[in-house]
């Protein structure tokens, strides 16, 4: 320790599986809650290692070849998180503890390493760590499903899960959890708009109810407005080249839809009491809603700690 300070009132854990992840799920919301002053700490499961490789200069990184892809997402991280104003990453159990599992049923997931495969008691003592030194309120991660089915979003969950209830023995538990949602009704205006369109991210689905994700609007907690902050989550989205390529339907939709796109996130609330909200169903405009400054205490932290 070579020195103490504190941290803001407002502090925001988000426990995301791969590099991009946290770019396309969260990033407004991330950039949004740096602005304004808040602690915001990522904490990412693996390194990608297994994901495509959209530069076909950077080809040779692959997995099935030199198998440096992970390394090189490190630095991709490090600059979207830059982009997003966020200064507190960390991988968890550090960097390449855990392997990316690659999707549901490969192979990939039965390397020794995959996160997919890691002890969960293990895993959730190692963010226990970074909840008993950042103290956060408010912790984000995806819901049981992973949001979309791959293993290591569902195992994220798992984790976060896990930490959260050895933190609630120790006292020290975020005051509200939220998992990362798209409502119905967005998905539904989405399938519209797209219809018939050369980039179409819908082909060959009729409705809504076929995608693996998908939250009816009743359900859902909070609706960030974050729309000041979208270039900031695009830079961040572009900073991960080899997992987003620049003709991405992502971009095509961002320049359709400009800041709305790319500057609104919603959540599903799992653990904490709902604060106040507004229009039809309530939907809260703060993670922190309801949330006392003062709860928990502010954390005193290492100094050198941060990375």
């Amino acid at each position: 320790m070579t020195g103490v300070t504190t941290l803001p009132d407002r502090r925001l854990l988000l426990v995301h599986a791969h590099p991009d992840d946290e770019s396309i799920g969260t990033g407004a919301t991330m950039a949004h809650y740096a602005a304004a002053g808040a602690h915001v700490t990522l904490v990412t499961c693996t390194l990608g290692e297994e994901g495509e490789i959209h530069v076909p200069a950077l080809a040779g990184l692959a997995a099935a070849e030199a198998d440096q892809l992970g390394g090189y997402r490190i630095g991709e991280l490090a600059d979207a998180c830059a982009a997003l104003g966020v200064t507190d990453h960390r991988f968890l159990g550090g960097a390449g503890r855990y392997r990316d599992s690659g999707m549901m049923g490969l192979a990939t997931n039965d390397h020794p390493r995959a996160f997919w495969r890691a002890d969960l008691d293990s895993a959730a003592g190692q963010l226990l760590e970074v909840i008993r030194e950042i103290r956060p309120q408010v912790l984000v991660t995806y819901d049981p499903n992973g949001f979309y089915g791959h293993p290591d979003h569902i195992q994220a969950h798992r984790v976060a899960m896990r930490a959260v209830e050895l933190a609630v023995a120790e006292g020290i538990a975020p005051a509200k959890v939220y998992w990362t949602a798209m409502p119905r009704s967005v998905l539904d205006a989405g399938l519209e708009a797209f219809t018939g369109s050369s980039d179409n991210p819908f082909a060959g689905i009729d409705d809504a109810s076929e995608l693996p994700f998908g939250t009816p609007d009743a359900q859902i907690a909070a609706r960030i407005d974050a729309t000041e902050q979208h270039a900031a989550k695009e830079a961040a989205m572009r900073a991960h080249a080899t997992q987003i390529p620049a003709n991405s339907w992502l971009y095509a939709i961002a320049g359709n839809f400009g800041a709305e796109f790319m500057g609104v996130e919603y959540f599903t609330l799992a653990v904490g009491e709902k604060g106040p909200g507004r229009g039809r169903y309530g939907w809260e405009d703060d993670l922190f809603a309801g949330v006392g400054r003062d709860e928990p205490d502010r954390a005193p932290v290492a100094a050198a700690g941060l990375r």
